[in-house]
């Protein structure tokens, strides 16, 4: 059942000011000194919000679409476009005719996710329910174009050059690598299925002789790190303790046994970054997740859920008490782009405290599933670069995190819909565009 909404009081616009300036602050490497506000502020946003923040309506009234560096950018909470977006006064002065504080609060904050009762079967907001689907912007990072006004309106006050920040020298952005272990030992089971349905005997007898006799095809976390490591990169396994299915969903399909905490501690010993994948159930019940933590051979400071199944009205408020020190599940299953408009990492609003929460969340953007999967996108192979060349080029623009998740079993030569030569067209992209390879650990420490 869906947790009732606590009891939280209306967010203030001081709040909501706080909130989106400290990520303003972190998305560039130095920000001067300037008063950003509503009122006698040296850069002045008109305040549109009314009385929206006062209650609990999931969705704010449709967008203003206005121009910014060539796109066309929604603006929740904004007058009539009948006034220019960005108005540089003579006197040292701007006034910004857009309450982009309280339009970027609402997407960073996950508003809509937290008043929303919808929930698919997975327990997770759908993104069918969401403004970036109601609305045609998920592949483009809003908050950012937002930041960029903002930006603009510093430069002009002060006389002095924003830089974005940099996750290292001279790369434009950065690029998390991550693979998701849900199986290890289940590669022959869809071919025996497929040898029993059309009845060959013989072929779903091959299948058996294979699986009790040889290495299963997904056994293969060595060959996922050197794919990895042959671009300069290191990989983030997130491995998952829970071998028992909940509610018919499975969990794992292996044990965490001594053989296998061998070969995790021997990724962690090479500097791939081992964390935890917590099971399903976990994102509301902090015993559990708790438990689980410490079921890993290696510390687990970061994880994301299995099924990126995350319930707002409980989730952030378990990471913080628990100490974690990052998450990275909040992505759509169903698209790739920016859940939460935004394509750098951000503290996460806990609406129970009215503050940011302590640890940091990097952001999804793309996972193998997504691509190709029945319920999702059905992309042919030589349609999945085309369609993420936009947003990988939306995060070069800001010099955001790309996060990529690739499960181990994609990287099995017999899948070619989303497999290890898809999986290689993207790396390469993300090389030959000059990416800084970087694992959560780094991003953490550089925010």
């Amino acid at each position: 059942m869906l947790p009732p909404l606590p009891a939280t009081a209306p967010i203030s616009a001081e709040t909501r000011l706080t909130y989106v300036l400290r990520h303003f602050g972190q998305a560039y490497a130095a920000v001067p000194a300037v008063s950003i506000g509503y009122r006698d502020a040296q850069i002045q946003v008109t305040e549109a919000a009314g009385q929206f923040f006062s209650q609990t309506n999931p969705y704010p009234p449709e967008p203003v679409w206005r121009e910014w560096l060539g796109q066309q950018i929604p603006f929740f909470f904004s007058p009539a476009a009948d006034q220019p977006l960005l108005e540089l006064l003579p006197d040292g002065r701007a006034h910004i005719h857009a309450d982009l504080i309280s339009a970027a609060f609402y997407l960073l904050s996950g508003w809509q996710e937290y008043f929303s009762d919808e929930r698919d079967h997975h327990g997770r907001f759908p993104f069918t329910a969401s403004v970036q689907h109601r609305y045609g912007f998920v592949a483009v990072p809003v908050v950012n174009y937002y930041f960029d006004i903002l930006k603009t309106a510093v430069e002009h006050v002060t006389g002095q050059h924003c830089q974005p920040r940099q996750w290292a020298a001279d790369a434009p952005f950065a690029a998390f690598i991550t693979h998701d272990i849900d199986n290890l030992h289940s590669a022959w089971k869809a071919p025996a299925k497929a040898a029993l349905k059309r009845r060959d005997v013989v072929g779903f007898g091959r299948q058996l002789w294979q699986h009790f006799t040889q290495s299963d095809a997904w056994d293969n976390l060595a060959l996922v790190r050197q794919t990895v490591a042959e671009y300069g990169a290191k990989s983030t396994f997130f491995f998952l303790p829970n071998h028992l299915p909940t509610n018919s969903t499975p969990n794992a399909d292996y044990r965490l046994t001594t053989e296998l905490k061998t070969q995790i501690q021997a990724l962690a010993a090479a500097g791939d970054e081992i964390q935890l994948h917590g099971s399903i159930g976990t994102s509301g019940h902090g015993l559990r997740l708790k438990r689980e933590q410490h079921l890993l051979p290696i510390t687990a400071s970061g994880l994301r859920f299995h099924y990126l199944i995350w319930e707002p009205r409980l989730t952030p408020i378990l990471l913080d008490s628990l100490r974690f020190t990052y998450d990275t599940t909040l992505g759509f299953a169903e698209h790739f782009g920016f859940r939460h408009s935004y394509c750098h990492p951000f503290h996460p609003f806990d609406f129970t405290q009215s503050r940011a929460t302590d640890f940091l969340e990097i952001p999804l953007n793309v996972m193998d599933a997504t691509l190709y999967h029945p319920n999702y996108l059905q992309l042919a192979p030589d349609e999945i670069l085309p369609a993420l060349q936009p947003m990988f080029g939306e995060i070069e623009r800001f010099g955001g995190v790309c996060t990529v998740l690739w499960h181990n079993e994609n990287f099995d030569p017999a899948n070619l819909h989303n497999g290890p030569q898809q999986f290689h067209i993207i790396m390469d992209y993300l090389r030959s565009r000059k990416t800084a390879f970087v694992n959560g650990r780094e991003i953490c420490c550089r925010l």
